[in-house]
């Protein structure tokens, strides 16, 4: 990773407040975090300490109370919805818990949809496809429904999905939190390897501490901010 480059997310001082009444429920308390090129990053925390908010931020999904999003050097939120769509669709890969594979299509069609939607050539975007399956793990498995797929498999397709328009920026919301230990680990390793082959960076929550081994940092969300973990690989 070159250390020089600039972070391809960069979030300053994001906070993410609820008001209801007179009280104010601090969920995000000025964030700082860069994630760059090449570089998967773990975000753990317990359940409601606002991983997902983080998530919905950083993907313009939700818009923080305050504070900057900087994706590949643009400052998301202060942009048009124009541009913030054209962001989420050309920069952004999101994985979620659940697949939300469509059942009417194969997995080789899953996975080139985005492409599609984007307006690619046809044959670009299968082509496309078929490569991130393949090296997925799943040539064997291109043509199959989604409900002849396993758990994992149908995961590894909603990966291969993600990559397809090759986004600068993976998020991924408890991406193996629906997998047994065993898969969890192949899925992981195989959504790591993918991001880094892609030169995209990764912010991925799990409650999985087991994956950190997998990562190259970890952070944690304690009572609305960041807080640097050890364990992650390479320390």
């Amino acid at each position: 990773m070159n250390e020089l480059a600039a972070p391809v997310l960069r979030v300053r001082g994001l906070s993410r407040r609820y008001v209801s009444g007179e009280s104010e429920l601090v969920v995000l308390d000025e964030l700082e975090l860069d994630i760059a090129s090449g570089q998967v990053v773990g975000l753990i925390g317990p359940s409601g300490s606002g991983k997902s908010s983080l998530l919905h931020a950083a993907g313009l999904l939700e818009k923080p109370s305050s504070g900057k999003v900087e994706i590949a050097g643009a400052d998301a939120w202060a942009l048009s919805d124009e541009k913030r769509t054209e962001i989420r669709r050309n920069s952004i890969g999101f994985v979620y818990q659940f697949h939300h594979l469509l059942a009417e299509f194969n997995a080789l069609y899953n996975v080139a949809l985005p492409a599609l939607i984007a307006g690619r050539p046809r044959k670009e975007a299968l082509a496309e496809a078929e490569r991130l399956l393949d090296i997925m793990g799943l040539a064997q498995r291109m043509h199959h429904q989604p409900a002849q797929l396993s758990g994992g498999e149908q995961q590894r397709v909603a990966i291969a999905r993600a990559m397809v328009n090759k986004p600068v920026l993976i998020l991924a919301d408890e991406p193996t939190g629906n997998l047994d230990p065993d898969t969890s680990t192949h899925v992981f390793a195989a959504l790591s390897e993918l991001v880094r082959t892609q030169g995209a960076a990764a912010l991925i929550a799990t409650h999985n501490h087991d994956l950190a081994r997998y990562m190259d940092r970890v952070v944690a969300l304690d009572h609305g901010k960041l807080v640097e973990k050890p364990g992650a690989r390479g320390r």
